[in-house]
């Protein structure tokens, strides 16, 4: 849902319900029950934000001070998700949760690739996430086998995902479901001291199952 492109994954290494109230932002640490993948509503946005904090000062750990790392806010996130849940960029933004039972326990945000050689059917996963409690569970490959179907769905035959170069365990995840480097990459201003990280992308052809 949201497009931008500072988007990175954490995934596990292992695809509806519906209420009026926020859902619990705990998350799971039992057996998973009922796991499922369907589309995000604003309700959700809370607990979207708190994976996707928790994943991100993980990831960025290793590139930022700590002091930087520890503004990865929750609640700021939430904002955003829910502004853009309420309000999409375009009809080809989708956001994506994994649910343990009825608790959001990942996300997975798609739409159109703004990459300079990409074209209108080309899409990106724009962000992916599972929270730590949560992994082994199987929520990362449902997650991005939802986003596939659904880029599709939207007429894309392409996707892209971009990654920290650091990122081993996300990239080995990624190419033994299809994706594979393409050899672009691009390094990112991180910091306002001006901090560099490298970032690589790997992709797959959705037009053929």
């Amino acid at each position: 849902m949201t497009h931008d492109h500072d988007a990175w994954l954490a995934l596990d290494h292992d695809a509806s319900l519906a209420h009026d109230h926020d859902h619990d932002q705990s998350p799971a640490t039992g057996p998973v029950a009922d796991a499922s993948a369907r589309i995000a509503r604003p309700n959700d946005a809370a607990a979207v934000g708190l994976v996707q904090a928790v994943v991100w000062r993980a990831a960025y750990a290793e590139v930022l001070a700590q002091e930087v790392v520890d503004k990865f806010d929750p609640a700021s996130f939430a904002r955003v998700w829910r502004d853009s849940l309420n309000a999409p960029p375009s009809d080809r933004h989708v956001l994506l949760v994994g649910c343990a039972g009825e608790q959001v326990v990942g996300f997975a945000a798609v739409g159109p690739s703004i990459d300079p050689d990409a074209s209108e059917t080309s899409g990106e996963v724009l962000g992916l996430g599972v929270h730590p409690d949560a992994r082994h569970g199987g929520h990362g490959s449902r997650l991005l086998n939802a986003a596939v179907d659904t880029l599709r769905g939207k007429g894309f035959n392409s996707m892209s995902v971009w990654l920290l170069a650091h990122d081993e365990g996300t990239r080995a995840f990624l190419t033994a479901a299809g994706l594979s480097p393409d050899g672009a990459y691009r390094d990112r201003v991180i910091d306002a001291d001006g901090a560099l990280a490298r970032e690589v992308r790997l992709t797959a052809d959705l037009s053929q199952d």
